[in-house]
């Protein structure tokens, strides 16, 4: 049995789980509302206060099945009880970042500034002091959405391993290679 897959789910307070007879998943709670659609092989279960996924077969495909969509409806539980955050700091001299509703103004060295449009369910916010590195926060109840467009910010200006500029995550190590160092002769 999948070690991941077995484990029940615990339902926190305010947040409702519905399946219905089709095997869409819904959790609604106090930050917002997710679907997800579950494959037949499947059952899921809401037992009091918790939730159980099942499969009905021992095949491979299953097990994997199993734990994947175990997974998803934790994160989804877990997305509208608590919500997810990503902090990323912007590595450069005259990197900047400013938030204006939801557009997402950055200024990563080319020659003319980027604007990033984000979704609704996500809340942005930057921070910038001196001498320090600006920060950019990111937080939703989606944690797959949230991955998305945090990967999609990161790959305006991925991390260079000379100098490390460009746009991280904030406890991400870059690998720095050592550059010219080697002896003309």
């Amino acid at each position: 049995m999948s070690r991941v897959g077995k484990l029940p789910i615990a339902i926190p307070e305010g947040v409702k789980v519905t399946v219905s007879d089709k095997n869409l998943v819904t959790v609604k709670g106090k930050l917002g509302e997710l679907t997800q659609q579950v494959d037949p092989c499947i059952t899921v279960k809401v037992e009091g206060s918790t939730i159980i996924v099942e499969r009905n077969t021992d095949q491979n495909r299953h097990r994997a099945l199993h734990g994947l969509y175990r997974a998803l409806i934790a994160n989804m539980v877990k997305g509208v009880s608590e919500g997810f955050k990503v902090v990323q700091e912007l590595v450069g001299v005259g990197y900047k970042a400013s938030a204006i509703g939801q557009v997402l103004e950055l200024a990563l060295g080319y020659s003319h500034n980027i604007f990033v449009d984000l979704p609704v369910e996500i809340k942005v916010e930057t921070v910038t002091e001196r001498g320090k590195n600006p920060i950019i926060t990111l937080t939703s109840y989606d944690k797959q959405l949230l991955g998305q467009v945090a990967a999609k910010i990161r790959s305006l200006r991925k991390p260079e391993p000379y100098k490390g500029k460009g746009i991280r995550f904030l406890d991400e190590v870059v690998r720095r290679k050592a550059g010219k160092s080697g002896e003309k002769k």
